[in-house]
C-alpha cells in the first residue's frame, strides 16, 4: 500500500496544482466578494475545450491557453451581468451559464472526447512549473489586494451596502472579480487538457466541489486571519486534498468511490471549522 502511494505522489502534486488555480479561482467571488458561483463548473470545461481545439488547428499552446482563459473570464462576466441586470440569484446564474456551455464545448469539440496524443507542442505536465505559475498567481492577488482598488474590492466583498454609500460601483468590481475567477478556472482547464493530451466533455463534473473540498481543507490547516493566509489555503488545501485521495486509492478503494470521499471530506471540513476536530468526528 505504501508502494502505491508513494508512486501517486508526483501525480498527485501535478493535479493539486492546477486545482489550486481552481480552487483559487472559486474563492475569489466566494470569499472575497460574497458572491457564491457555481460558474467554475461550465468555465473549466469550456477552457479545456477551447484549448484542445485551437491545439488541433496548430495553434501554439500558450497562445491557446491565453484564449481560452479570456473565454472563461467572459464566461464569469456573463454570470455577473445575469445577476445584476435580470436579478438572477447568484447560483441560479452560474448554473444556468454552465449548462448552455455544455452544448457549446460539445459544438466547439465536435465530439464527447478528442485525443491530443499526435500533437508535440503542448504545454509540459512539469510539478516545478506548475509551481512556479501559482506563486506568481499568489504573488499578483496579493499585491493586488493590497492596492487602493484592492481594498476597494473587499470592501464590496465585506458590506455591500457600506461600500456602496462609500461610493464604490459595485457592478464594476463584480463584474472584475467574477471575470478574475472564471478565468482562473479556465485557464486550469486548458492547462489539464494538454498535460493529459485528452479533452473529454465530462471533465467539469464536479470540479466546484474538489475547489471547495480543498478551500475548505486549505482554511482548516492555514486558517484566514491574514489576506496571506487566505491566499495561501487554496493552494495548501489543494495539495492536502489531492493526496488524501491518492491515499484513499492506494487503500484499494476504487475511482469511482472517490466522489463520496470527496463529499465526505467537505463535511468534515465544515463540521472541524464550525466545531472543532472532536465534535466533526
Amino acid at each position: 500500500m505504501i508502494a502505491t502511494y508513494l508512486s501517486l505522489i508526483p501525480s498527485g502534486l501535478l493535479y493539486a496544482l492546477i486545482l489550486a488555480m481552481v480552487a483559487l479561482g472559486v474563492m475569489i467571488p466566494f470569499r472575497l466578494l460574497n458572491f457564491p458561483d457555481l460558474t467554475a463548473e461550465g468555465a473549466y470545461p469550456l477552457g479545456g475545450a477551447v484549448a484542445c481545439v485551437l491545439a488541433v488547428k496548430g495553434c501554439h499552446p500558450l497562445l491557446a491557453i491565453l484564449l481560452a482563459t479570456l473565454c472563461g473570464g467572459m464566461m464569469g462576466i456573463g454570470t455577473a451581468y445575469l445577476h445584476l441586470r435580470l436579478r438572477l440569484n447568484t447560483l441560479l446564474s452560474g448554473i444556468i451559464l454552465s449548462t448552455m456551455v455544455y452544448s457549446i464545448n460539445l459544438r466547439l469539440m465536435g465530439k464527447p472526447n478528442v485525443p491530443l496524443f499526435e500533437i508535440n507542442d503542448l504545454f509540459p505536465g512539469n510539478i516545478v512549473l506548475l509551481l512556479s505559475i501559482n506563486i506568481l498567481l499568489l504573488g499578483l492577488g496579493y499585491y493586488f489586494l493590497m492596492t487602493e482598488k484592492g481594498l476597494r474590492f473587499r470592501a464590496v466583498g465585506l458590506n455591500t451596502h457600506c461600500a456602496a454609500k462609500q461610493g464604490i460601483v459595485i457592478s464594476k468590481y463584480l463584474f472584475l472579480g467574477l471575470f478574475a475567477g472564471n478565468a482562473l478556472s479556465a485557464f486550469a482547464g486548458s492547462i489539464i487538457v494538454q498535460i493529459q493530451h485528452y479533452a473529454d466533455i465530462s471533465m467539469g463534473l464536479g470540479i466546484v466541489i474538489h475547489a471547495l473540498a480543498a478551500l475548505m481543507i486549505g482554511e482548516s490547516l492555514v486558517g484566514t486571519q491574514t489576506l496571506f493566509r487566505q491566499m495561501l489555503a487554496p493552494i495548501v488545501g489543494a495539495i492536502i486534498y489531492q493526496q488524501m485521495q491518492g491515499m484513499a486509492l492506494s487503500m484499494g478503494l476504487a475511482p469511482t468511490d472517490l466522489k463520496f470521499i470527496t463529499g465526505a471530506i467537505v463535511l468534515f471540513a465544515i463540521s472541524y471549522q464550525r466545531f472543532g476536530v472532536r465534535q466533526a468526528l
